[in-house]
């Protein structure tokens, strides 16, 4: 059985204010030429198919368009999904999507209840993404009383795993799983309140009788256990300035074979615009600009001095693909700790601290002035 393993596409990102969508749906379209070429026999995809739960019709479509050309080719699919994704969403569209070969699974379903399902070969257990607050909900259907593994999140996935682990059997037995294991190195764009140590899952709770564990939630590719070989692909794209421009991506071919350990083939593709932060002092800003406007993909820039919004404004229209400016305080002048925002303050202190911390100057009079001309009218029409 040859397996393309595929995991956070992310589709519906916005990068400060960027749609991604396109760049991902010819991500997509790569991957179905890998399909093609490598002669696949089954898709996975790891969680994170969407960036939010609402998202245009075109990352939808982009989805749905990569199922149909799917089953045209004869390759089922299995899907979860990810923290992203909106799990009612996907249930209601599992209907649908099997229509085109793929199998979804939103929920979390335990063993006898459709959380492991079969496939040529042999098996697969399928589980989505399980926060802290739902696996207390799954402890409670498996023992009755989940407030024992409030807190303990490993602990519980454990139990979640032994359960599913009951209707594996002898042959090729997959998981697919969206969850952080503890040790792997992130990306730099995950959420990561969902990547902390409490939300970790110890590589030595897998189930022994598994062949592979088809992982997603960690944007860098990586193996992250051998016993059972487990793997995340990566995301199809970088899709943060946080995430290094060179750290491997793309996807993953896994052969596999009853009593044989997986062979995996990493698909390490620089698919997208890249994305880079140039950090420049002010002094140099315009010797460096040339840099800047040859780049070829998504640009962040981080100004060290005291800058202004007009600057700031200036650069945007200068530079289309410039999507970020941040003025940036040297470490002698950069105040020990920013103030937390006071409830009493009025608009323009809070303003004023706002631009502190944005463009690390004090704003403008003449602005500050206009907004209180605005904020009087707006006041004085609430009374009439």
């Amino acid at each position: 059985m040859r397996i393309l393993h595929t995991a956070d596409w992310h589709l519906g990102k916005l990068l400060k204010g960027t749609e991604r969508t396109a760049e991902i749906a010819a991500a997509l379209e790569e991957l179905l030429r890998l399909v093609r070429s490598e002669r696949i026999d089954l898709v996975l995809v790891s969680g994170d198919l969407f960036d939010r739960p609402q998202v245009t019709t075109e990352a939808e479509g982009a989805a749905f368009s990569f199922f149909y050309r799917l089953q045209e080719m004869k390759v089922p699919a299995l899907v979860i999904a990810g923290n992203h994704d909106s799990r009612d969403r996907l249930e209601a569209l599992s209907p649908l999507l099997s229509l085109a070969g793929a199998t979804v699974r939103g929920e979390v379903k335990l063993a006898g209840r459709g959380g492991v399902v079969e496939m040529a070969g042999g098996r697969a257990a399928m589980l989505p993404f399980l926060s802290e607050r739902r696996l207390v909900k799954a402890q409670m259907l498996l023992e009755g009383d989940g407030t024992l593994w409030k807190g303990a999140y490993s602990e519980g996935m454990k139990r979640v795993f032994a359960n599913l682990s009951t209707e594996l059997n002898s042959g090729v037995n997959l998981m697919l799983a969206h969850l952080t294991v503890e040790g792997s190195r992130l990306g730099g764009g995950e959420f990561e309140f969902h990547c902390t140590n409490s939300y970790a899952v110890e590589k030595s709770a897998f189930p022994s009788q598994l062949s592979y564990v088809a992982l997603g939630h960690i944007h860098r590719q990586q193996q992250v256990a051998e016993a059972p070989v487990a793997w995340y692909p990566g995301s199809l794209v970088q899709l943060d300035f946080g995430e290094g421009e060179n750290a491997p991506r793309g996807a993953l071919i896994v052969e596999l074979e009853p009593g044989v350990p997986p062979k995996v083939t990493q698909v390490n593709e620089r698919w997208g615009k890249p994305l880079r932060s140039f950090k420049v002092k002010v002094e140099d800003l315009d010797r460096r600009l040339e840099e800047l406007a040859t780049f070829p993909g998504w640009a962040k820039l981080v100004i060290e001095g005291r800058g202004n919004p007009r600057l700031r404004e200036d650069l945007f229209r200068r530079f289309p693909h410039l999507l970020d400016v941040v003025f940036e305080l040297p470490e002698l002048e950069r105040p020990r700790k920013a103030l937390p925002v006071q409830e009493e303050w009025d608009w323009l202190e809070a303003y004023t601290e706002y631009s502190r911390e944005t463009y690390a100057a004090e704003p403008e009079e003449s602005l500050l002035r206009a907004f209180q001309q605005v904020y009087e009218e707006v006041h004085a029409g609430e009374g009439l």
